[in-house]
């Protein structure tokens, strides 16, 4: 699979997961929903474009991880559901305290904007959960260049979202540690991108015999 092709783009043409991890998604889906609920005008008024975009986001990754769902293994999709649910019933509950617990929009606007920033974080980083494979196995295919560029562009502009809009130190804060988390993924990408040969589960490349003469006999390829 091409590195810079589309990572679902792949798993649909190969039908297949491989080892790609559903963590970026995962973590991605959270942030976004909590997000959803920080932009509201009960928790963190004039704030349309962030509960806007984030909506659109959660959508999306919905569809990312029906993806995922369809071509993982039984294994893969216990696991991915698991996952999932307990993310749903930790927002639920965050939203039952936000509402019943906390009042007036600057307390929910701290307690909500904490938790905002801790899952975003994660979703910056979520991508480096391969990073040990990368450097192991001296390859970048299960990790999806698109999506580390992706995360460093959408660090940059919400980064400046914060400033020209009236100061937000929430959303400050955790896009521009996902600026730099996005500039380590793309600087351990170029590190290895260039390298060209498979590599196999145990980090070792396969090396095939470059000078050899195949001597057919009988019907049979011999070495010598």
């Amino acid at each position: 699979m091409n590195n810079c092709s589309p990572t679902f783009y792949g798993i649909i043409k190969k039908k297949a997961v491989e080892e790609f991890k559903p963590d970026p998604y995962l973590a991605t889906i959270m942030n976004c929903a909590f997000w959803v609920l920080y932009g509201m005008p009960f928790v963190h008024p004039d704030s349309t474009l962030v509960y806007t975009i984030n909506g659109v986001g959660v959508v999306i990754e919905i569809i990312y991880l029906t993806i995922f769902y369809i071509y993982s293994t039984n294994k893969g999709r216990k696991k991915l559901v698991l996952i999932f649910a307990i993310e749903a019933i930790f927002f639920t509950a965050i939203v039952l305290i936000t509402m019943l617990a906390l009042h007036g929009t600057t307390k929910r606007s701290l307690v909500v904007g904490v938790i905002c920033d801790v899952f975003n974080v994660m979703m910056y980083f979520a991508p480096l959960t391969v990073m040990a494979k990368v450097i192991k196995t001296k390859s970048v295919k299960y990790m999806p260049f698109w999506l580390s560029l992706a995360n460093l562009l959408n660090g940059l502009a919400w980064s400046a979202y914060a400033l020209l809009h009236p100061f937000d130190i929430y959303i400050l804060i955790c896009n521009s540690i996902g600026v730099v988390s996005g500039i380590v993924q793309l600087i351990l990408y170029a590190c290895y991108c260039s390298n060209k040969g498979e590599n196999n589960e145990d980090g070792d490349v396969e090396m095939k015999p470059t000078s050899v003469h195949e001597i057919r006999f009988n019907g049979r390829t011999t070495i010598a």
